[in-house]
Formats: structure tokens, C-alpha cells, sequence
């Protein structure tokens, strides 16, 4: 969802920015919100693993914890 969120903000900048995108607004904002719910899965699914990786290492991931099991 902060992704999401992210895509989001970014898109609505650009639009709000660019001129030739703001006369056309009403149609823009609806294909950025469209499109932010595209992308925003891909972006977190490449993201989510290198983030785990980060915390926990790779090694403690695999064998797991108390938690994660």
C-alpha cells in the first residue's frame, strides 16, 4: 500500500506539473490511479525479498525463527 501510495503521489505530481497533462486532468488522474494499481505489485514484489534479506539475512531467513517458523 506505500507503494502504492508512492506510485501514486508521483503520477498525480506529474500530471498536476505538465501543463499539457493538466488541461486534460480528469482524464489523467483516473489513468494514474489505474496505473498505480498496476505497477504497484511488481515494484513490491521485487522490492519485499530484498528487504527481508536486509533485516534477517539470507541464511537466517531460509532456517527461519521463532516467528516465521
Amino acid at each position: 500500500m506505500m507503494i502504492n501510495a508512492v506510485v501514486f503521489g508521483f503520477g498525480a505530481i506529474a500530471v498536476m506539473t505538465v501543463p499539457v497533462l493538466n488541461e486534460n486532468a480528469k482524464f489523467a488522474i483516473p489513468a494514474v490511479v489505474a496505473l498505480s494499481f498496476v505497477v504497484s505489485p511488481l515494484i513490491a514484489s521485487y522490492i519485499a525479498p530484498r528487504m527481508r534479506f536486509r533485516n534477517w539475512g539470507k541464511e537466517s531467513w531460509v532456517r527461519g525463527d521463532l516467528i516465521s517458523g
